[in-house]
């Protein structure tokens, strides 16, 4: 099947609840805003449209789900993969101490809700610019906690095979940084069991992380963490300590201010940043002897870049 007629076939599958396109932009839309474009990208907007994709895309080699954007490396070829956009699912309801978002909701805005309803265990998510699918896919995490201390059930569905439904916490085999999702389960929407709080404290615990972030995290052009921090250490104290902060290849450097975060200039290449980070790997293996390990999503490269 051609990429033109695969589009036809999944723009009369979506119908109107989305909307599909050839060869477009996909780096671009991400927080490095580096990389070409997708062969296919398909924009959901309702989530029958999401629905309607289920056991769909068998033939397809490549699926990457798009929320921010902000844990994703784009080759500079892109890719001839499929990417589905699902930044206008976002709706967050709260009922009692249970919190439904849907995928594409930015985190902050999830725990921003959460702090206003009087609930409490989620306000670490007001520094992560992910959105909630790609939080359940990766479990994210920061501040001493994660997804899977709160997370009930996700309503999944799968574009290749038959685990479209609700799955329960237990089944996503949870643990830092790690779930056992593949690219082809798509989260539409996540189910949270929250504590009753205190909304002033909780308030008060917001602003806190997000004046910490401020001090001690860059803004800009990054994709947030890099590295996955190995057990009983950093990963941002370990390159600090290999003398890398600032460190250089063309576009992207090493962020002067928080070592784990690797910064992408105006006009950098995504070359630029894979440079960054195999140096960075290298130079902390033969310090330490410890192999960093990458937190982010590389898409369109070859398999050893994609790791």
């Amino acid at each position: 099947m051609t990429s033109s007629t695969l589009a036809r076939h999944l723009a009369a599958c979506v119908g109107p609840f989305g909307k599909v396109e050839e060869d477009a932009p996909f780096g671009a839309r991400t927080t490095y805003r580096v990389g070409g474009p997708a062969a296919i990208v398909i924009s959901i907007t309702d989530r029958r449209g999401l629905e309607a994709l289920a056991g769909k895309l068998g033939e397809v080699s490549s699926i990457t789900v798009l929320g921010n954007g902000s844990n994703l490396l784009v080759a500079d070829s892109g890719t001839d993969g499929i990417v589905l956009v699902l930044d206008a699912l976002d709706e967050v309801t709260i009922a009692g101490t249970t919190v439904t978002a849907e995928a594409g909701a930015d985190l902050p805005k999830v725990a921003r809700a959460a702090v206003e309803a009087g609930l409490s265990g989620f306000t670490w998510a007001v520094g992560v610019p992910g959105t909630i699918g790609g939080a359940v896919a990766m479990n994210a995490g920061g501040h001493g906690s994660d997804l899977a201390a709160n997370l009930t059930d996700v309503a999944l569905v799968d574009l290749i095979g038959d685990r479209t439904g609700t799955v329960a916490v237990s089944a996503l085999d949870l643990s830092y940084r790690h779930s056992n999702l593949r690219p082809e389960h798509v989260v539409a929407s996540a189910r949270l069991t929250l504590d009753r709080g205190n909304a002033a404290d909780e308030r008060l615990t917001l602003r806190e992380i997000v004046a910490w972030r401020r001090a001690n995290q860059p803004g800009g052009r990054n994709c947030g963490s890099v590295f996955v921090n190995p057990e009983g250490t950093s990963a941002g104290r370990l390159i600090a300590e290999a003398g890398l902060k600032d460190f250089r290849i063309g576009g992207a450097a090493v962020s002067s201010k928080h070592a784990n975060f690797i910064q992408a200039d105006e006009g950098a290449l995504a070359a630029d940043v894979v440079a960054v980070i195999r140096a960075v790997q290298q130079r902390v293996h033969d310090r330490t002897g410890i192999v960093l390990q990458t937190e982010l999503r590389m898409v369109g490269f070859g398999e050893e870049d994609e790791r």
